[in-house]
């Protein structure tokens, strides 16, 4: 596959199935959530909107909280059982999930399905670089990278096939693969060396970081049903500010923080996390509103809106991986600010010919496209343009904040979008859904005021002959199109 011997291709291939089995999970709920909210009904009535929420943030607030502490692990013991670690983890939490009596199990086997994929996608690439020569390392973080966007790609179409089955299914599919890779391996990974013996970054700070995250997420949610001025509400906002407020000043001062907020100072490292954060919450809203418009206004099944929404993640990657020497030749901004103008395209769109009377070719399938391309030139080219803009030897660091920052994004996004359209998706009215595709088209075009920036910034910070070589931080940004 790599040109390297049989048994590093073995090890290769299962770093490559377990990220792809982790990027996979995080297109193929989407689809599946109306079923599950079905299957969760109370009184004849499905599962609300807000309830069902949790399953997709309850993922996302997880990873970003431990993504930065199991990567400091790995460095730490050593990437080989942090990683077989993160398979068993995710594996038995893909187990609780599919075997879940309720709503409130599902979503607690979520978190530790979460915790399972933070240890895995930060030392996938470690361990994938370490079965290969020095020579083959650009050729194998391309594999990785590529195997991540397949993973997501195939998400949609995944989805609808296996929820015509039972939505169960969506996770019973990781448990052979997760078991195989597991088996494998124990007997094949290399073993590298831990690179550092310092402490664990601050647990403390990742508690408050889940509190204020959660606190936000779930006032958004809940809003709808208990009111916008409720004390419940107000109470949660401002456990959100308090528990955030903590968060910053203690990873200010903590020698070992879970972000080390102080490379926001960076201008353009501080642009690239904004223009991440605004570039997510969109992708969010764009991602969940397009499955519950097919299945909850169009009617249309599982299997017919994973195939509906297939082309748009099918582009991510492939865009992505076609303007990687644009990127090196024009800078990261140009790139950025051309993304965000084709996905607010993309949603604006949506939000002005989409019709309760389904048509495919005029309404979805154009808007699919533009957003697709918008991603994948602005996505992953954000998070690049965060690492390239710290110094070489932070590169880890500011990969994992940009990724953390990335899954934030994706749980406000959620939380956003419930917000408007409201806990029963079945009252919503296409106005509702017209206010969220337009929300999510001015935040592209907020995306690319900060690609705009980022090109009289200077292009990617360095001229591309300059720039220093960063294979892994850059892959990462391409895999995990979430």
């Amino acid at each position: 596959m790599l040109g390297f011997s049989k048994h590093s291709r073995t090890a290769a291939a299962v770093v490559l199935v377990a990220v792809f089995m982790t990027n996979l999970d995080l297109l193929i709920v989407n689809v599946a959530l109306p079923a599950i909210g079905e299957a969760f009904s109370g009184g004849g009535r499905g599962a609300t909107l807000g309830s069902l929420s949790w399953v997709l943030n309850a993922y996302a607030i997880t990873f970003a909280a431990l993504l930065v502490v199991a990567g400091r692990a790995g460095d730490r013991i050593g990437q080989r059982p942090v990683f077989l670690t993160g398979i068993a983890v995710f594996t038995l939490g893909s187990l609780g999930c599919a075997l879940a009596p309720n709503l409130g199990t599902l979503v607690v086997a979520r978190v530790v399905q979460a915790a399972g994929a933070s240890a895995q996608i930060p030392t996938s690439l470690a361990l994938l670089l370490a079965t290969v020569p020095a020579e083959r390392r650009t050729q194998a973080t391309r594999s990785w990278a590529a195997m991540g966007g397949l993973g997501a790609a195939a998400g949609p179409v995944a989805g609808g096939l296996l929820t015509e089955v039972d939505w169960r299914w969506v996770f019973a599919v990781n448990l052979p693969i997760g078991i195989a890779a597991l088996v494998a391996g124990r007997s094949v990974l290399p073993k590298p060396a831990a690179r550092e013996a310092g402490p664990l970054p601050d647990l403390l700070g990742a508690l408050l970081a889940v509190f204020s995250v959660t606190a936000l997420s779930g006032a958004l949610v809940q809003a709808p049903d208990w009111g916008w001025t409720s004390g419940r509400i107000v109470l949660l906002l401002a456990v959100a500010v308090i528990s955030g407020a903590a968060f910053v000043l203690r990873s200010l001062r903590n020698p070992h923080p879970l972000f080390e907020l102080d490379l926001l100072r960076l201008p353009r490292f501080g642009a690239a996390n904004a223009g991440s954060l605004v570039f997510g919450v969109a992708f969010a809203i764009m991602l969940l509103s397009n499955v519950l418009w097919c299945q909850e206004v169009w009617h249309w099944s599982a299997l017919r809106t994973g195939l509906a929404l297939a082309p748009g993640p099918v582009l991510v990657p492939v865009v992505t991986l076609l303007t990687v020497r644009a990127a090196q030749r024009f800078g990261h901004g140009p790139l950025i600010a051309t993304g965000g103008l084709l996905f607010a395209g993309g949603m604006a769109w949506l939000a002005g010919s989409a019709s309760v009377t389904p048509d495919y070719l005029r309404d979805l399938l154009p808007s699919q496209l533009l957003t697709g391309a918008g991603t994948g030139l602005a996505l992953g080219t954000l998070v690049a343009a965060g690492v390239y803009a710290v110094p070489g030897h932070r590169a880890a660091t500011g990969s994992a904040l940009v990724n953390s920052v990335r899954q934030i994004s994706v749980s406000v996004g959620v939380a956003v979008l419930v917000a408007v359209v409201g806990s029963h998706v079945g009252a919503a009215s296409r106005h509702d859904f017209g206010i969220v595709w337009c929300t999510a088209a001015v935040l592209g075009l907020a995306t690319s005021a900060f690609g705009v920036h980022l090109s009289r910034d200077g292009g990617s910070g360095r001229t591309a002959s300059a720039a220093p070589k960063k294979p892994e931080a850059h892959a990462q940004a391409l895999a995990d199109p979430s």
